[in-house]
C-alpha cells in the first residue's frame, strides 16, 4: 500500500500550529491535530475576500495541510493544491476535499452501514503492535485494535478489487484516520500511550464519516513532501503557509497514523512502538532552520500572493518575518492581523491566558525587483541607489560583472549576470563577505551562537565585548577567522569595520547585536551570493585585468575625495585615496574604454558646496556621460551622487 499511495499522491510536507486542540465541531473536523486550523479558517476566507481574490479561477496552494481546514473552507472559491511531509495528512486532506464526490456506486453499499453493522476483527499488525493483544502497548484496547486492522484491510481489498475509486478510497483512509482518534488511548497525539485506560479508550470503535463543507467543482492537485523542495515546481497564485511553530515533530507525534496509512508493517522500536521517522523530520520545527526554510520558500515561490500563520511562540518573530516578507513583498500591500483563539488547556497550560496567532499577507514583487542587503553596515553603501543603478545598467546581457571596489558587496549581488566577480583592496572586507558563499547558513549561525555565548556577548556589554576584541587581536594574522570577527562587529558601533595601522580590530561597544533584521539580511544574502556564480578577490583594481574575461563590464565605486570613510585615509594599514590614485583611476578608466570595457562609475562631484574639478574636466574631456541620481541621505548627511558612464 506505501507504494501505491506515494503513486497517487505527488510530493511534500505538514503540520498546522502549536497547542493540540481538541475540535468537535459541527460541519467541521473532529480529529485532534496539533495547530488545527479549523477556527481561524473563516478569518483567511475574510481576509482574501477583502482583497477580492476571491471567484477569480485562481489557484490555492495549501503547502502545509495538516487536517485541511484551510483547504476545505476555500475550495468553492480555487482551484487547489495541498502538501505535506505526512502522507497521513495529505490522505485525510484529500478525502475530506472529495467527500461530496463519493457515491460508492461500484460497491453496492454503504460502507459506513457495512462497517457498523458487523463485528469482525482481524488480529493484524494494529493488534499485533499497539494493544495489548501481540504487545504491552495500550494505544487500543484488544477488541478495536483487531476492528481497525478490519477496517484497513477491507478498505485495501475493495481497493484492489475496483470497487472503490481513488477519491472513494482516500475518503475511507481519512474516515478511518477520524474513527481511530476517537479510541486512541493518548493525549491526543500518537508520540506516546497513557499508562492508565482513558475510559472512551474502552468504548468500541464507531466508522465515522469525515465532515465536509458543500460546493468546490475545482481541480486538486496533491503533493506529499518537503516544502522546500519543491516550492519552485508548484505553479499557483496564492501560497498559504501554516509551519511548525516548535520543536514538536510531527512524525513522531503521528508515526501510528503515518503507519495507518502505509499499511506497510514496518519495524518499530521502542516503548512508544514508533515508525522510523527520519523521512518526515522537518527543519521547521529546528531554530535558525526555519528561518531560512522561510527565507528560501519565500524567495522561490511562483505565487503572487503569500498568506502565512504563525504563532507568537514559535521560532521566528514577528519583527524577522516582517523583514523577510518585505523583502520580497511589495510593502503597501504588506497586511497582518492578530487572530485570537482560545486555547486548547492541559493540566501544563494557564488557565485565562489569551491566545492569538499573526495571519499575515502580502503580494510578491517580480523577482527582478527584489534586492538583497549586505550583512555589513559598510560606509559607502549603495544599498539605497540599487534600482537606480539596475536601470542605469546597459541595455545588452552582462556575462561578466566585475565590483572592482566591492566593499559591502551591495550592488553585485544584486546584478544579473552569468558571473560576478567581488574585489576589495582590503583583504579583510573580502575574507568577511566570502564567509557567506563559503558556509553552510545554518552551521554559520550556530558559529556566531556559540561565540556570543562563549564570551557572553550582548548589547552595551563592555566587558564581553572588550573581552572578544582583545582575544581576536591577540591571534595571529593567520589565525583570525572572519566569522569571529564578523560575531564582535555586530555588537561593535554602529557595526562598523574598523581597524588601526597594526591591523588590529579598534571599533568601540556599540548598542546593537545579533538582531533580526540582522538576521534576515545573513539569511537572504547568503542564499542569493551562495546561487550566484561570484568569485572573491582582494587585490587592488588595476589587477583584475588580469583574471577576469576580457569583455567584462566594470562597475567602480571608489573612495571619494570629497568625502571621508576611515577606509580612505590611509591610517588602517591599508592603501589610502588621494589625487594621485584618482588620476591613476581615471588613466586606468581610460584603458578600459580603449580596450571596448563598458563601465559605471559611481560618484561624487559635488559636496558641501565644494566641486570636483579636475574629475569633471576629465569627463568632458574623454565625453563619458553622466547620470544624476539626485539626493541620497547618507546618516545625517545629503549626498547628491551620480554615475559615470561610456555607454
Amino acid at each position: 500500500m506505501a507504494e501505491r499511495v506515494v503513486q497517487l499522491i505527488t510530493c511534500r510536507h505538514t503540520n498546522e500550529g502549536v497547542g493540540t486542540k481538541v475540535h468537535l465541531i459541527e460541519g467541521g473536523v473532529k480529529i485532534r491535530y496539533l495547530g488545527n486550523k479549523e477556527l481561524i479558517s473563516p478569518e483567511i476566507v475574510k481576509l482574501l475576500k477583502s482583497k477580492g481574490l476571491l471567484g477569480k479561477k485562481l489557484k490555492f496552494f495549501d503547502a502545509f495541510c495538516g487536517t485541511g481546514s484551510v483547504s476545505d473552507s476555500v475550495k468553492q472559491h480555487f482551484d487547489v493544491a495541498v502538501n505535506d511531509i505526512l502522507i497521513s495528512s495529505v490522505t485525510y486532506t484529500r478525502g475530506r476535499l472529495v467527500a461530496q464526490n463519493c457515491t460508492f456506486q461500484k460497491l453496492g453499499k454503504d460502507p459506513f452501514d457495512f462497517f457498523n453493522s458487523n463485528n469482525v476483527r482481524l488480529e493484524g499488525f494494529m493488534f499485533n503492535t499497539y494493544s495489548p493483544g501481540g504487545s504491552e502497548r495500550m494505544y487500543f484496547s484488544e477488541e478495536n485494535a483487531g476492528r481497525i486492522d478490519y477496517f484497513r484491510a477491507t478498505i485495501e481489498s475493495w481497493y484492489d478489487g475496483k470497487k472503490i475509486n481513488d477519491d472513494e478510497y482516500h475518503y475511507l483512509l481519512a474516515c478511518l484516520i477520524e474513527s481511530v482518534s476517537f479510541v486512541s488511548n493518548t493525549a491526543g497525539v500518537y508520540g506516546a500511550f497513557l499508562k492508565k485506560w482513558d475510559s472512551r479508550a474502552l468504548k468500541p470503535i464507531q466508522f465515522l464519516k469525515v465532515e465536509s463543507l458543500d460546493g468546490g467543482n475545482l481541480s486538486l492537485e496533491y503533493h506529499n513532501s518537503k516544502i522546500e523542495e519543491i516550492i519552485a515546481e508548484v505553479s499557483c497564485d496564492i501560497l498559504y503557509l501554516d509551519p511548525p511553530y516548535t520543536q514538536n515533530q510531527y512524525g513522531t507525534q503521528y508515526h501510528l497514523l503515518e503507519t495507518l496509512v502505509l499499511d506497510d508493517n514496518p519495524s518499530v522500536s521502542r516503548v512508544t512502538g514508533s515508525r522510523p521517522v527520519t523521512p518526515t523530520r522537518s527543519d521547521w520545527s529546528i531554530d535558525f532552520k526555519t528561518h531560512i526554510h522561510f527565507d528560501h520558500v519565500i524567495a522561490n515561490t511562483r505565487a503572487k500572493y503569500v498568506l502565512f500563520s504563525y504563532s507568537p511562540d514559535g521560532f521566528m518573530t514577528k519583527k524577522y518575518i516582517d523583514a523577510c516578507l518585505k523583502r520580497y513583498g511589495k510593502w503597501e500591500t504588506y497586511q497582518c492581523k492578530k487572530i485570537d483563539y482560545k486555547r486548547y488547556e492541559n493540566w501544563k497550560s494557564k488557565k485565562g491566558k489569551s491566545h492569538f496567532e499573526y495571519l499575515f499577507f502580502i503580494e510578491l514583487k517580480d523577482k527582478k525587483d527584489v534586492t538583497y542587503a549586505s550583512p555589513l553596515n559598510y560606509i559607502g553603501s549603495k544599498a539605497r541607489l540599487i534600482d537606480k543603478i539596475r536601470d542605469n545598467l546597459p541595455v545588452n546581457k552582462i556575462d561578466t560583472f566585475i565590483d572592482a571596489f566591492g566593499g559591502g558587496f551591495n550592488v553585485g549581488i544584486n546584478i544579473d549576470s552569468k558571473s560576478i566577480f567581488y574585489n576589495d583592496n582590503n583583504h579583510i572586507v573580502s575574507e568577511l563577505m566570502s564567509i557567506f558563499k563559503e558556509y553552510d547558513t545554518y552551521k554559520l549561525l550556530l558559529y556566531f551562537r556559540r561565540q556570543i555565548k562563549r564570551f557572553g556577548l550582548e548589547k552595551e556589554n563592555k566587558e564581553a565585548y572588550y573581552k572578544a576584541r582583545d582575544y581576536y587581536n591577540g591571534l595571529a594574522l593567520k589565525k583570525r577567522d572572519p566569522r569571529l570577527l564578523y560575531t564582535i562587529i555586530m555588537y561593535g558601533f554602529n557595526q562598523q569595520i574598523r581597524f588601526n595601522s597594526d591591523f588590529e580590530f579598534n571599533n568601540p561597544i556599540g548598542m546593537r547585536w545579533l538582531n533580526d533584521n540582522v538576521l534576515e539580511k545573513i539569511i537572504s544574502f547568503s542564499r542569493a551570493v551562495k546561487q550566484k556564480n561570484v568569485l572573491f578577490h582582494d587585490c587592488s583594481y588595476t589587477e583584475l585585468v588580469q583574471v577576469v574575461p576580457p569583455e567584462a563590464f566594470y562597475y567602480m565605486d571608489p573612495p571619494y575625495l570629497l568625502t571621508t570613510g576611515a577606509y580612505n585615509d590611509g591610517k588602517r594599514g591599508f592603501t589610502g585615496w588621494n589625487e594621485a590614485t584618482e588620476k591613476e583611476m581615471m588613466g586606468f578608466v581610460d584603458q578600459l574604454h580603449l580596450n571596448g570595457n563598458q563601465f559605471m562609475i559611481s560618484y561624487v562631484l559635488e559636496h558641501n558646496n565644494i566641486s570636483n574639478d579636475a574629475v569633471k574636466s576629465w569627463i568632458s574631456e574623454k565625453g563619458y556621460t553622466v547620470i544624476e541620481l539626485g539626493p541620497h541621505h547618507v546618516s545625517k548627511h545629503v549626498r547628491h551622487e551620480c554615475l559615470i558612464v561610456n555607454y
